[in-house]
């Protein structure tokens, strides 16, 4: 028990914690608005959904800091990037490699955690 301890003061670690929660939220949120929405614009609300949960969840959890407004404004910037890059990966793994629009926004969300983590640290912690 003492290393999940250790391994949880890792911002990394954490930050795969919550965006896992935030994963299975916004998944679920997902597969609700497939069943009456077009993927892309259920993908569009799960996403903009995901956003404030995750801002709160970076801000109270992940980095437990964080740059007063100037990160409340450029943390979506984040997610745009994000949402940019997923959207096209989006369209090639459903419309391009004819996967499962329901399998494919996991493959999305997993493909892109390296960029998310390395903004996000820039928004949330000031320079020492």
């Amino acid at each position: 028990m003492w290393y999940m301890g250790s391994l949880l003061r890792n911002r990394f670690v954490r930050f795969l914690f919550s965006g896992g929660l935030n994963t299975l939220f916004t998944y679920a949120l997902y597969l609700l608005l497939i069943m009456v929405l077009p993927y892309q614009v259920s993908y569009a609300i799960a996403y903009a959904v995901g956003i404030a949960l995750a801002f709160i969840l970076n801000r109270t959890y992940v980095f437990e800091s964080h740059r007063g407004t100037l990160s409340l404004l450029l943390f979506p910037l984040v997610y745009v990037a994000q949402y940019v890059l997923g959207a096209g990966m989006m369209w090639g793994l459903v419309d391009g490699l004819h996967l499962s629009p329901l399998l494919a926004p996991l493959l999305v969300v997993v493909m892109t955690i390296p960029v998310t983590f390395v903004l996000s640290r820039f928004v949330f912690l000031k320079k020492k």
